[in-house]
């Protein structure tokens, strides 16, 4: 009964929080119909972010509880975090540019005219969700332990949660900007 006390706030808040990812892909609706091949990559652009957080939270929580880290080094986390998240981002960026390009260049499958303007998005999105990611994933535990609340039982869904519904907004933002004036 303890653990479902001690989990279960977390879970309903973040599944509320959930929430907010329907209230994105309604925002952006029109944009998905003018380009439905945005769909195709939403799970790979989600999946990343969440991923690359969740992995960050559990270095950051480990080294907090064995005492490598301290809250006082919230920052050096951050400038390191920073320039991994970048890197992490960028070598994703690069792989899912050619989950595009090598399907249209063996004619397996079409993205359009403009695929290389789809390939551009799909690359740039995964830099900056990756990279905030792995931002939110190394100081959430900081700020939960600062807050008096144990790390290790909401940080990796807290990421999650908050990186799958910002990272919607970062992909689709990021269409835009690519996309507008050719398939938008």
């Amino acid at each position: 009964m303890g653990m479902l006390k001690k989990r279960s706030p977390w879970l309903t808040i973040l599944f509320l929080g959930q929430l907010l990812t329907a209230t994105v892909m309604t925002r952006f609706e029109m944009e998905l119909e003018k380009a439905i091949v945005l769909v195709i990559f939403i799970p790979l652009i989600i999946s990343s972010g969440g991923n690359s957080g969740s992995q960050a939270a559990s270095i950051i929580i480990r080294s907090l509880a064995l005492g490598e880290l301290q809250l006082k080094n919230w920052w050096y986390v951050m400038r390191k975090e920073l320039a991994t998240g970048l890197l992490l981002g960028s070598i994703l960026g690069v792989i899912g540019f050619f989950r595009v390009l090598l399907p249209q260049q063996t004619g397996l499958y079409d993205h359009g005219v403009y695929w290389i303007w789809v390939g551009a998005t799909v690359a740039f999105a995964l830099v900056f969700i990756v990279l905030w990611g792995t931002l939110a994933g190394s100081m959430i535990p900081f700020i939960l332990k600062r807050l008096r609340l144990d790390p290790a039982t909401a940080s990796a869904p807290f990421v999650a949660t908050l990186v799958d519904v910002t990272g919607l907004i970062i992909y689709f933002s990021v269409a835009v900007m690519f996309l507008t004036g050719k398939v938008l």
